[in-house]
């Protein structure tokens, strides 16, 4: 699984205006709305409930300003991802109580749960390079952390 298939620059954002998690949520499914250009009826109510529900069990807000939201959606078709980063950080209710400044967004069909843990396993090695996962949080424009998950994808997998 490589990283910039799953999180393209139009499901990238940088600047995040949300302040809690509920608000984030919203924002990141308007981005991956306009992203792979969702024809009605976009499931947006039934992904928001899904992340809220999984959310519900155990924070995703894992540690060192990092979240990694993630469920599974009927009707969608295939893997999807959104990358947020926010510089002012989001209260989560993060494990570690900190804010949120890097957030990978996953969701996937009911049907595809090894696409979605090979994904989920990928973040992880990204999220292990603290270096890496620095440089991708302090990115000024989803080309830029485009670039750095291109980049990520080389050197893991070469």
């Amino acid at each position: 699984m490589i990283l910039q298939k799953v999180f393209q620059p139009s499901a990238i954002k940088t600047g995040l205006e949300s302040e809690n998690k509920e608000e984030l949520f919203e924002e990141l499914v308007d981005v991956l709305a306009r992203s792979y250009a969702a024809k009605p009826p976009f499931p947006r109510q039934k992904i928001i409930d899904a992340l809220t529900r999984r959310e519900a069990k155990m924070s995703t807000g894992i540690a060192k300003g990092i979240a990694l939201p993630h469920a599974t959606v009927e009707g969608l078709d295939t893997l999807r991802g959104v990358l947020g980063i926010s510089s002012k950080g989001i209260d989560y209710d993060a494990l570690d109580g900190h804010p949120v400044f890097l957030v990978f967004m996953l969701l996937s069909p009911p049907d595809d749960a090894e696409s979605h843990l090979h994904a989920l396993q990928r973040m992880a090695s990204l999220i292990d390079d603290p270096h890496m996962a620095g440089r991708l949080a302090a990115s000024a424009s989803s080309s830029e952390a485009f670039a750095l998950l291109k980049e990520f994808d080389s050197s893991d997998l070469s």
